[in-house]
Order: structure tokens, then sequence, then C-alpha cells
């Protein structure tokens, strides 16, 4: 995904949006399946944190394993990961940098007084010294088939 571009197939960012704001005040977190940099589904995943779920978000090992057999359920693969921020901007914090995994597409919403906002997505650098912001993109070819918002 080196440049930065990530297209969100039809529905994606409504479910990812939605997703937000059912969850709010509290973080959401889930999985973001498809190939070559196009995301077919957003996977929904629990937000299991004991650090407190308004502020952070964690994805154990048997989420990520969850995730990752979602993807192949789907025929895609495990692209990379989004969550929300309540009350607070569409940009990664410091403990996002720290839980960071390279190669992963990380999608940021927004949600303001429940209602979702902006959305972002982000790269991890190769140095994990920061992110860099990518572009996001929606799928403008009428023909193509919705995507599916996917819950446990």
């Amino acid at each position: 995904m080196s440049d930065g571009r990530l297209t969100l197939d039809v529905g994606v960012a409504s479910a990812i949006r939605r997703h937000g704001e059912d969850t709010y005040p509290h973080e959401c977190c889930g999985a973001l399946v498809g190939a070559s940099r196009r995301v077919t589904a957003a996977v929904a995943l629990p937000n299991t944190t004991e650090e407190g779920p308004r502020r952070r978000f964690l994805v154990r090992p048997s989420d990520y394993r969850l995730a990752e057999r979602r993807a192949t359920e789907l025929g895609g693969e495990l692209m990379g990961f989004y969550h929300s921020h309540p009350d607070h901007p569409a940009r990664p914090s410091t403990y996002d940098l720290d839980h960071a995994w390279p190669n992963f597409a990380y999608v940021i919403v927004a949600v303001a007084s429940g209602a979702a906002r902006d959305m972002t997505v982000w790269y991890l650098r190769e140095d994990r010294t920061n992110f860099d912001e990518g572009q996001i993109h929606g799928d403008e070819n009428p023909d193509s088939h919705s995507a599916q918002a996917v819950h446990r």
C-alpha cells in the first residue's frame, strides 16, 4: 500500500461510521477485508481493552485470528483495522502508534457527540516512528456489489 490510496467498496464507509455511532461513547474496532488496496468488508470486532473502552481499543490474538478467518471466508485478506475516536479527531494517538503493525491500513473515524464525522486512513512508517496519512476513495462503480458489514 505504498501510494497510500485505499478504496472502500459501497457500504464499507457507512458500516464503519455506523459501528462508531453504535458504540459511542466507547471506541469501536474492526478489521478491513479485501485485496489490492480495495476494502470489500468491514468485520466488527469486540473492544476488549481493560484500560477503558472510552479511549482505548484492543484486538486480542483470538480476535486477530477471527479476522483472518473471516477474511478467508469472504475471499479476501486482512488489510488492516479501523477504530473510532469518540469526541477526538481522526488522527492516530501515541497509543495507536505503540500498538500498530507494519503493512496494514488503519482507518480512524471521528465520532462527535454520537455522530460520525471525518474518516482518515494511516500507514505506519517502515521505521515505526510515525504514521503517514493516506487517501480514502469510495467506489464510484455503480455496478459493484455492496460491501458487507460483518458482525460476530
